[in-house]
């Protein structure tokens, strides 16, 4: 048995119990492979104060050539804040729907349309120009940090990125936590398109596109010239 099939076979690995085309399942994780995606945006913007690549943004680097290399998605774990977070999204989401009147749309995984190897999936689509996220953080305490201090500048990238994946206007960011009392359950903010920031952000992707690519066009041209010599 090979590593991903092993971890296909754990009951905490991405995918398992998941419907064909659903968010985490097998389908969904192959088709996300190699592509850089949106709730990972942030490991692309993650520099050193000195401008030199962050730890997150060169993982996040050798993890795509990896996926590219092997046509696997990487081996990732369901922790417990993550099962947290996926097993009480349908009723942020219903919260969400009743607090607002929106009605929100479960889409799959979204590519760039004129920009290869760029994706994401949202927790849902608003019509005409509009996007839910939600999280529901296993920490009460991020969760009432939200009402202090607003959405966390964490999630700037994976909101601003989907807004330019999806062509959107806004998006609303969402915190839900069921163990508050009613008037502290659902943290709603309304997060609006931010140009400037998209442009840089789409720079920075292309950017870092070009340095995967390298990676993999190098590791093939090795592996073509051993082939010769051998």
């Amino acid at each position: 048995m090979s590593d991903f099939d092993d971890m296909l076979a754990r009951e905490d690995a991405f995918g398992a119990g998941k419907k064909p085309g659903e968010q985490q399942s097998v389908e969904w994780l192959m088709e996300r492979v190699g592509y850089c995606t949106a709730s990972r945006f942030k490991d692309v913007m993650d520099y050193q104060k000195s401008g030199k690549p962050g730890a997150k943004r060169t993982g996040y680097m050798w993890e795509l050539v990896i996926e590219r290399i092997t046509g696997k998605p990487s081996q990732h774990y369901a922790s417990v804040a993550m099962q947290h977070g996926t097993q009480y999204e349908p009723m942020a989401r219903m919260a969400y729907e009743a607090r607002t009147g929106a009605i929100v749309t479960e889409t799959g995984f979204r590519k760039h349309q004129t920009i290869a190897w760029v994706g994401g999936s949202p927790d849902g689509v608003i019509e005409p120009s509009g996007g839910w996220e939600g999280k529901c953080p296993f920490n009460s305490a991020n969760h009432l940090a939200c009402w202090l201090s607003g959405m966390p500048e964490e999630h700037i990238p994976q909101i601003q990125g989907l807004i330019w994946l999806h062509g959107s206007d806004w998006w609303d960011f969402t915190s839900f936590d069921p163990r508050m009392p009613p008037d502290f359950a659902l943290y709603v903010q309304r997060i609006p398109k931010d140009v400037p920031y998209i442009e840089k952000l789409s720079t920075e992707i292309d950017r870092f596109l070009d340095e995967v690519q390298e990676q993999v066009t190098a590791l093939h041209r090795i592996a073509a010239e051993q082939e010769v010599t051998a």
